[in-house]
C-alpha cells in the first residue's frame, strides 16, 4: 500500500511540477495599440521553422486617425508598408477606401537548429516604414513597430533597438528572440532517460543469462526485438522535431541501439551455447 501511494504521489508531483515549469514561457503583449499620432504594425507570430530560420507572422497595420474615414473606418488614401529586413514580400499594399487587412510574410531568424533543444533564434533589428499617398504626393509618416503571440514549446522576447528604418527611433523597431521553453526541455530530459534505461535492462538481462546466474529463457528474442524497434519512435516524439544527424542522435539515439544489438548478440551467443 505505501508503494502505491508513493507511486501516485511521485506521478502528481512531476505533473504538478511540469504545469508548474511550462506557466513560466513568455507570451509577448503589445505594450500599446494606441495609433493617435503615429501608425503601430502589429507583428503577430504565428508559427517558427527552426530548420529554414523562419518566422511566420500576420501584419497588422492600424492607422493613425487622420487616415481614416471617421465613418467608415477605411483609408481615405493608400498606404504603404515596408517591412526591414526585407521578406519575401517587397511591400504591402492597403488601397485607399478598404480597411486594413492582414497580410501573412515571413522573417529570417539567425540560429543553430543542430544545436537542439537548447537552439536559440533571433531575428534582426526589425523596424517599418509607412508611406502614404501615391505618385509624387506619396510621403512618409512616422510608426511604430509592435510584437505579439504566442508559439507553444517557446519563450518569446522581444527587446527594442534600432534605428534600422526610416523612421529612427529606437522605439520604432524591435528584435525577437526565440528560446525553448523549461516544459518541453523537462519533458525531453525525461524521454531521454527512457531510452538510457532499455539498452540497461537489455545488457543487465542478457548478460545475466550468458554467465548463467539466470536462467535462459527463449520469450526474451521478442523482447529484445520490441525494444530495439521502440527507440525509433520514442525518439520521433521528441519535442521540438530535432533535426535527423543532430547530436541527439549521434550522442544518444546511435549508442542505445548499439547497445541493443550487443545485448542481442550477447542473447544469441547464450541461446547457441544452451539451445540443446
Amino acid at each position: 500500500m505505501a508503494a502505491v501511494a508513493a507511486i501516485i504521489a511521485i506521478y502528481i508531483g512531476s505533473v504538478a511540477g511540469y504545469f508548474w515549469i511550462d506557466s513560466a514561457a513568455h507570451t509577448l503583449e503589445p505594450r500599446s495599440l494606441d495609433a493617435g499620432t503615429e501608425t503601430v504594425v502589429l507583428l503577430d507570430l504565428t508559427a517558427i521553422h527552426p530548420t529554414d530560420n523562419r518566422v511566420d507572422v500576420e501584419v497588422v497595420v492600424i492607422p493613425q486617425r487622420e487616415f481614416l474615414d471617421p465613418d467608415f473606418g477605411t483609408l481615405n488614401t493608400d498606404m504603404v508598408v515596408r517591412l526591414c529586413p526585407c521578406t519575401e514580400f517587397g511591400e504591402l499594399v492597403f488601397p485607399t477606401g478598404q480597411a486594413p487587412k492582414v497580410a501573412k510574410t515571413a522573417l529570417l531568424a539567425n540560429g543553430d537548429a543542430d544545436r537542439w533543444p537548447f537552439d536559440t533564434y533571433t531575428t534582426k533589428t526589425i523596424g517599418a516604414d509607412v508611406y502614404v499617398g501615391s505618385g509624387q504626393s506619396r510621403r512618409w509618416v512616422p510608426a511604430r513597430v509592435e510584437v505579439s503571440g504566442s508559439l507553444y514549446g517557446w519563450d518569446i522576447r522581444s527587446d527594442r533597438a534600432g534605428p534600422v528604418t526610416h523612421s529612427g527611433g529606437a522605439d520604432d523597431s524591435a528584435t525577437i528572440t526565440f528560446t525553448r521553453a523549461r516544459g518541453p526541455l523537462a519533458l525531453i530530459f525525461g524521454i531521454c532517460l527512457v531510452l538510457l534505461t532499455l539498452p540497461a535492462m537489455a545488457l543487465f538481462a542478457a548478460i545475466e543469462m550468458l554467465v548463467g546466474r539466470k536462467k535462459f529463457q527463449p520469450p526474451f528474442a521478442t523482447w529484445f526485438a520490441a525494444m530495439l524497434f521502440a527507440v525509433v519512435p520514442i525518439r520521433n516524439v521528441l519535442p521540438g522535431n530535432p533535426p535527423a544527424g543532430s547530436w541527439i542522435d549521434e550522442a544518444l539515439v546511435l549508442w542505445v541501439l548499439i547497445a541493443l544489438v550487443a545485448a542481442m548478440v550477447i542473447y544469441l551467443v547464450t541461446w547457441a551455447r544452451r539451445s540443446d
